[in-house]
This record gives structure tokens, sequence and C-alpha cells, in this order.
């Protein structure tokens, strides 16, 4: 079975960090701190975010409630 690259559900702004986490099996708390730890060292990683937010597929579980 071949992995895939979604959004999370478990979303704190898009799910892009959590999607990442669920793709590499690690925590998504150690993910969000490193998108943090590269965002301030040199900025890059505020477009990358939404880069990947435009890019990335919603899970396919992913039920909108709004």
């Amino acid at each position: 079975m071949k992995k895939r690259l979604y959004k999370s559900n478990d979303r704190k702004v898009c799910g892009v960090c959590g999607g990442i986490a669920d793709y590499l099996d690690i925590d998504p708390t150690v993910i969000r701190l490193l998108w943090v730890i590269f965002t301030l060292a040199g900025g890059s990683g505020i477009i990358a975010y939404i880069v990947a937010a435009i890019i990335m597929d919603d899970g396919p579980d992913y039920i909108d409630v709004n």
C-alpha cells in the first residue's frame, strides 16, 4: 500500500503539520515546533506552509462542519 500525504483532521491551522506528522509516523507537536523554528530562522516557513496548505488534499475521511 502506497502512503499518501494529506492534510490531517487534527488541525491547528490548516492541518499541514499534522498531515506531515501522520505521513512520517511521528508526533505532530514535533513537526509544529520544527516549523516554528524554520520560520523564525529564515522566514521561508510561512511561504512553505501556505504553499503546502494550497497543494495538499484533505484527508479522505475529512468532514467539513462549517
